[in-house]
């Protein structure tokens, strides 16, 4: 039989919740981060491997995770870099066809630690009211926990992209007759399969010069999706502001935010972010209503939007979905079109993108 480990989250505002450690065993007796909550149904091995959670602690709001297990094909980056994981009852056993392992092995071999048993419900309201905000979960005791949580800086003002970008230039290979250059910012794998699809894809580290990724010759460029908040990552919007107009860019989530601060617009962090599968969006071209995957903390504020014009709205608060710019061949999303995991209402942008490139390959050529 299982020994059970008892174990706490505390929040920094003091606020404890009592549950069991599972997965990984912190050395410190503890992990520490940002506590957020996700919505999505199903797809908790693709939650936890997307780069854009790092940083924080993720609690998911549906009470069974682990019960269809996990496999190698449905792992969104090289590892996990999210904190840790807070559930109400994982599964005791995997049934499903496409499993290769059990969860909780799964969180081990990651080196992720977990806290079950949890009133997720109660956790998810407290964040609802008063925003998302650091924590500390294992199996220290209570004043550990506190003094732990209060210690977190949590993601405001960090560059969390230098912890997930890759390390150097990689190319995913296609028939394609494009050439894509996609800056890592937390690159997930199921985006590289969508844009493998336009052409080959050279992925290059978030430090990359704009000179170097033109040196590439690339019929695009697409800026990823990434962890935290964008105002650090000045030198990244600067190496974006000499792209713009020479190239096509498609950005998604934080591509989508440094794409709008190159244009000027600024940012702004939203009290508990959006993260789920079932987020939806108007398309303001045709009122076309889509329901989306979204994984982010910080928004585009649309009144600051400069030299481009929005394109896509949140139906649940109207935050800023989508831009494109009036000046230059570039466009933007805040969710995630690749869906992975999440519904495929919006994988049509990759088109986009490929009709871009298309219109801006013509038009160089007939200058």
């Amino acid at each position: 039989m299982t020994e059970i480990r008892e174990a706490a989250l505390v929040l920094r505002d003091g606020t404890l919740f009592e549950g069991e450690a599972v997965g990984a065993q912190p050395e410190a007796g503890f992990s520490t981060g940002e506590v957020v909550f996700n919505t999505v149904m199903t797809g908790y091995q693709e939650v936890i491997t997307d780069p854009s959670y790092a940083g924080q602690i993720i609690t998911f709001t549906y009470p069974h995770i682990g019960n269809y297990g996990v496999n190698s094909v449905d792992t969104e980056s090289r590892g996990s870099f999210c904190r840790g994981v807070i559930m109400r009852d994982p599964a005791r056993r995997a049934s499903n066809y496409r499993s290769e392992g059990e969860f909780s092995d799964y969180l081990i071999s990651q080196g992720i630690a977990g806290i079950a048993g949890m009133d997720t419900r109660r956790l998810t309201r407290h964040i609802r009211d008063l925003g998302a905000m650091p924590g500390a979960f294992g199996t220290a005791d209570e004043s550990t926990l506190r003094d732990a949580a209060l210690a977190e800086p949590g993601t405001d003002g960090i560059d969390l992209v230098q912890t997930v970008t890759c390390d150097a230039r990689y190319t995913v290979e296609s028939d394609g007759p494009r050439r894509i250059v996609a800056m890592d910012f937390g690159i997930k794998t199921s985006i590289l399969t969508q844009l493998k699809r336009l052409g080959t894809v050279d992925v290059v580290p978030a430090g990359t010069s704009a000179a170097d990724i033109m040196s590439l010759r690339p019929d695009g460029v697409f800026l990823s999706n990434g962890p935290g908040d964008p105002e650090p990552l000045e030198h990244v919007r600067s190496t974006i502001d000499s792209l713009l107009g020479n190239v096509p860019i498609f950005g998604i989530c934080l591509g989508h935010q440094l794409l709008a601060g190159a244009l000027g617009a600024k940012t702004f962090k939203l009290p508990f972010g959006h993260h789920g599968g079932n987020q939806p969006v108007q398309r303001l071209r045709d009122g076309k209503v889509e329901i989306t995957s979204q994984n982010h903390n910080f928004a585009v504020e649309q009144d600051s939007l400069v030299n481009a014009e929005l394109t896509h709205v949140n139906l649940n608060d109207n935050t800023v979905q989508g831009l494109r710019s009036t000046t230059v061949p570039a466009f933007s999303v805040q969710y995630h079109p690749e869906a992975g995991p999440g519904p495929h209402d919006s994988r049509y942008l990759f088109d986009d993108f490929e009709d871009l490139m298309e219109t801006f390959s013509v038009e160089s050529a007939n200058a």
